[in-house]
């Protein structure tokens, strides 16, 4: 068993299955030695976080959608890397954030995405760059989306 799969069982991680695509683009497209992965919004087949930060929502609820989002990254690596997933290292994640105008909390709701990464990866290999970016709608109405890259050896 890969060291990533033992690590998502450890945690008691169950990766969602891979979702359908909201529109005309391919979910990760790999160049040369990196992985880059398309925004994964705040659903999931069993859990969903929809609506708006600083209106209907408050960080802790952005928060879980951001590491939905990120459980649906690792899904999506896992289906570009397969056997080489333990390869695999985060660069950048950039966040978005369906919020109200005055919401100023970007950055505590992508700590979510950020935490899940460090935590199935390892500090070393899930440390990565990061922007959080505040916005006036995201597809289906979901709360947060998230895009990554990743490059691996």
């Amino acid at each position: 068993m890969a060291r990533f799969d033992q690590r998502v069982d450890e945690l008691g991680i169950t990766l969602p299955e891979v979702q359908n695509l909201l529109g005309h683009y391919v979910p990760y497209r790999i160049s040369r030695n990196q992985v880059f992965i398309a925004g994964q919004v705040s659903i999931i087949a069993s859990e969903r976080v929809t609506g708006k930060l600083g209106d209907d929502l408050a960080v802790q609820d952005g928060y879980r959608g951001a590491r939905l989002c990120a459980l649906n990254i690792l899904a999506q690596l896992r289906a570009a890397l397969k056997d080489d997933i333990d390869r695999a290292r985060a660069i950048e994640l950039t966040g978005f954030v369906n919020a109200a105008p005055d919401f100023t909390q970007a950055s505590a709701v992508m700590n979510g995405a950020s935490d899940v990464l460090i935590e199935v990866l390892g500090e070393e290999k899930g440390s990565h760059a990061r922007s959080s970016v505040g916005v006036a709608s995201l597809p289906a109405g979901a709360a947060v989306g998230v895009k990554a890259v990743f490059e691996f050896e």
